[in-house]
């Protein structure tokens, strides 16, 4: 058989299409000719031919590849449909499209129910195949061709020739050529409506083909340009809530898998489409609180133990054990926060006892081994890192006796059930087992009610986690990642997480994202990246230092001597570079304490200045000093410390000491005080250009080696978390990928505006008010009188003085000018859906808060008030969402 590829793509000097067959291990690479740089050719003749054939066509510059086209959905052809034998095909370059979200599983499986099928075998001696993508079509649709010949059914409405849906939103058709009676064919496609038996026809003048001459055993294959209908674009609506924060009557103190297949029900019941959930990862470190955290995970891919419904797996067989887990189980649920220990230890105390009843017999059915095949390149590490936690009493690989790294070696024993390797660690497959198809059950519950259940991406992973353990080459931890100041964190955020070593993980193709995003589909259809600008740069924090004030940007163009001065900046190294500690800054800080300050913690440097003692040079050292301490007096003298530390006007680069970083936020600080007013006003010249314009490029190009791997990895809607300080290559990203913004009117993208409009929303964006890491409504209109007063007039058009506490009646008139924005999604927190009823709500809003950025060791323990059970059945209140809903023209 011979293929005859075609392809018109423009090129400049020097670059060569190369066409990319995928095969089971490897892609065959095929370099194709050119007369004039535009139109591409290959003939390729195949002895064996395959019965199907995957490919993408891509751009190469010297044997590098600088271009491929969009991987989600790759050039496909089908030969089981023909025994022809010459084929010619006529492709287009396949770009991301800017309606790419419809090829998301989000809208092909949940909202428009799109399955693909196979071609049925025909017989024609010659054929002519047209394929085209149709996005647009709805749930009950699928697509069809007529035109002017006979064989195309002579323009007659009742002979629409159906296509098969050959790949996701692209369908495939194939015609007797030899049953035509013109080479000229003119033809359009239609959406065939089956649930209200009518058509729609695509809009645009006829399609025009004039076909070459054809003979025995021909076959051409057209991608012809899309088939668009007149359809609007689809706007929804949702809800978001941690797993954990759910209730219901049959849970045990924390929100389970089976508690979010009743919440699926209830969204759906509204009318609303997506349910967006915090991550659900195992964050099991110290078996404490701490743990508590959802966004420090100690694997990617194993999910925490505590989400396992109880009510699924089989009933205890010992009667008083029965008796008594049902007894704990009610004195949990009973609870208006979550215990986090006491729920954790009784949720393993039950899963040890099911496992002891049930485990042998589960584990040798072919469900879990289907499982344990799918699942061992992780789980089996997984596994065996948190039995040696366990068995060490500590999470830090590094203070154990031995298996301080991952050895793969070790693996041949701990998939072989007869060794006592395996045993020591099967419980922990077992569990992960349950959870995976409990999670599994619930995005087919979600899939099949038309709901998107939409994930979270953490930005980073613990230090001490298996991910770590197991790939630490992949990992910096000689850095903690965070966020520079913002409006939430004055002293910048640290998560503690190790930053990632980029430069190994693109020697792979960045293996270990795609793995996770793939292992990340099998439960959700869209994702939340979390501080997507870490895949632009990271705000690295030394080791040492608590706050987030001495980090820098990494990777960034830092900066020389030279380039500082050529500011108009007298740059002083050493009196720039070290922490600004002189009398009169003593004076304003410490006030009556600041002998005390000197006495203790101080030595001179210089007749102007001091530093600190060598015992309490870094903010880690007074960290330690400091760390039984409670009364607030001290815990003040303790923060003043740290903040002599961070006051630098610059920091060194990491990597170089003879490069130099400014300090963020560094005009709030002492040492930019005591410079002269023409040397503030060179560092805010360069101050501004190094954060707002200096790395744009740098980093547009350090996130597009990154990001398209991920956004192609699988076929979730790709949505992320873009706030806080956002350099103008964040949105050139974003649009070339088409990834979802996040948008908030409280926190405006566009800096002219104290309050955004939501009328300017883009269509490709997610809208909300609050988030788990923000204040909810109701907190934020108590938080600041004047803004709120201000918000009140301007931006709801409203007379006099604004109330407070806020009412439910004004709480849903903001919800529903969110509604009816442009913004595709239009997901709101559970507590500000509750706001809107005054009856339903928690009378203390401070209570609905699940978490405060300030503080990196806060306790996640919020929970709903009211059970699942009780708002499905407050009639009042579903009416008034769905008509919400409704009326914002979301469904």
């Amino acid at each position: 058989m011979t293929l005859h590829f075609n392809l018109e793509y423009k090129t400049v000097f020097g670059e060569q299409i190369v066409l990319n067959i995928q095969r089971e291990k490897a892609i065959q690479k095929l370099p194709m000719t050119t007369l004039n740089g535009e139109k591409w050719s290959l003939d390729w003749s195949v002895e064996q031919p395959d019965t199907e054939y995957t490919y993408y066509y891509s751009v190469e510059r010297d044997g590098i590849v600088c271009k491929t086209e969009w991987l989600l959905l790759k050039h496909r052809l089908d030969m089981t449909s023909t025994r022809c034998e010459d084929v010619t095909l006529y492709d287009h370059w396949k770009v991301i499209p800017e309606d790419a979200y419809l090829y998301s599983s989000a809208f092909t499986d949940c909202i428009n129910h799109q399955a693909v099928a196979q071609m049925e075998p025909q017989n024609y001696s010659k054929v002519v195949r047209f394929i085209v993508r149709a996005p647009q079509l709805r749930d009950g649709e699928s697509l069809g061709v007529i035109g002017s010949d006979n064989i195309l059914g002579a323009w007659n409405s009742q002979k629409v020739i159906p296509m098969v849906q050959h790949s996701f939103c692209e369908w495939v058709v194939d015609i007797d050529a030899s049953a035509l009676q013109t080479n000229h064919l003119e033809l359009k496609f239609v959406a065939i409506n089956h649930k209200k038996d009518r058509l729609l026809w695509e809009t645009g003048m006829n399609r025009s083909i004039v076909l070459p001459e054809m003979k025995m055993g021909d076959m051409i294959s057209y991608e012809l340009d899309q088939a668009f209908f007149a359809h609007w674009n689809r706007k929804l609506a949702g809800t978001q809530v941690p797993v954990f924060s759910l209730r219901s009557e049959k849970s045990a103190g924390v929100g389970d898998f089976g508690d979010l297949k009743t919440m699926i029900d209830l969204v759906a019941s509204t009318g609303q489409k997506v349910l967006q959930l915090l991550p659900i990862n195992d964050t099991t470190i110290t078996h404490t609180w701490t743990d508590s955290y959802p966004y420090s995970c100690i694997s990617v891919f194993a999910i925490h133990p505590m989400y396992a419904d109880l009510n699924a797996l089989p009933a205890l067989k010992d009667k008083k054990a029965c008796e008594k887990a049902e007894k704990t189980r009610q004195e949990l649920n009973a609870l208006h926060q979550i215990d986090y220990e006491k729920v954790n230890d009784f949720k393993q105390d039950y899963l040890q006892q099911i496992f002891a009843q049930e485990g042998k017999e589960m584990m040798s059915g072919a469900d879990f081994k289907a499982f344990f095949q799918e699942t061992q390149q992780w789980l089996v590490p997984y596994a065996q890192y948190s039995y040696l936690r366990d068995k060490n009493g500590t999470a830090d690989f590094s203070q154990w006796p031995d298996h301080n790294v991952w050895d793969e070696a070790e693996r041949k024993d701990l998939t072989n059930p007869e060794t006592k390797a395996y045993q020591n660690v099967e419980f922990f497959y077992f569990v992960q087992f349950i959870l995976n198809k409990q999670m599994q059950e619930a995005h087919e519950h979600a899939k099949a009610k038309g709901v998107i259940l939409k994930g979270d991406i953490p930005i980073g992973v613990h230090r001490h986690s298996c991910d770590v353990w197991m790939e630490p080459k992949y990992f910096n931890l000689n850095g903690q990642a965070g966020a520079p100041p913002d409006d939430f964190s004055v002293n910048g955020q640290n998560w503690g997480f190790p930053t990632y070593n980029w430069d190994e993980m693109l020697k792979d193709g960045c293996l270990w994202w795609t793995r996770r995003f793939q292992n990340m589909s099998k439960f959700f259809d869209a994702y939340r990246i979390d501080h997507v600008l870490g895949f632009f740069r990271i705000w690295e924090i030394p080791v040492h230092s608590v706050h987030g004030l001495l980090g820098q940007f990494a990777p960034a163009l830092a900066m020389t001597r030279g380039e500082i001065q050529s500011y108009g900046l007298n740059f002083q190294e050493d009196r720039f570079t070290r922490p600004f500690i002189t009398d009169w800054v003593l004076d304003r800080m410490f006030h009556e304490r600041a002998d005390e300050v000197k006495e203790k913690y101080l030595d001179r440097l210089d007749e102007e200045r001091y530093q600190m003692k060598p015992e309490v040079d870094t903010q880690r050292k007074v960290e330690a000093l400091f760390q039984d301490v409670t009364d607030e007096k001290e815990i003040w003298l303790r923060d003043g410390l740290y903040a002599l530390i961070s006051d630098v006007l610059f920091v060194r680069d990491h990597k170089d000491p003879e490069l130099f970083h400014p300090r963020i936020s560094a005009q709030l600080d002492f040492i930019y005080e005591s410079l002269y007013d023409n040397d503030k006003a060179a560092f805010n010249r360069l101050y501004n250009d190094y954060f707002y314009r200096r790395n744009n490029q740098f980093w547009y190009g350090e996130a597009m080696k990154k990001l398209p791997k991920l956004v192609q990895a699988t076929r979730m809607l790709v949505c992320a978390e873009d706030l806080g300080m956002v350099p103008d290559c964040v949105p050139w990203v974003m649009n070339e990928l088409k990834i979802l913004s996040l948008e908030l009117q409280s926190m405006p993208k566009d800096p002219t505006v104290k309050f955004g409009h939501l009328s300017r929303n883009p269509y490709r964006s997610v809208c909300t008010i609050s988030s788990h890491d923000m204040p909810t409504l109701r907190m934020w209109w108590d938080e600041n009188i004047s803004r709120t007063q201000e918000y009140y007039n301007t931006m709801l058009y409203r007379e006099g003085p604004a109330p407070h506490p806020l009412p439910g009646w004004l709480a849903r008139d903001i919800i529903a000018r969110h509604l009816t924005s442009p913004s595709m999604l239009c997901v709101l927190s559970v507590q500000d859906w509750l706001a809107i009823d005054e009856k339903l709500r928690l009378p203390d809003a401070d209570a609905e808060r699940i978490n405060i950025p300030a503080n990196p060791k806060h306790y996640w323990r919020y929970r709903m008030h009211l059970s699942l059970e009780e708002l499905a059945a407050n009639k009042e209140f579903m009416a008034n969402i769905t008509e919400l809903v409704a009326q914002g023209g979301r469904n």
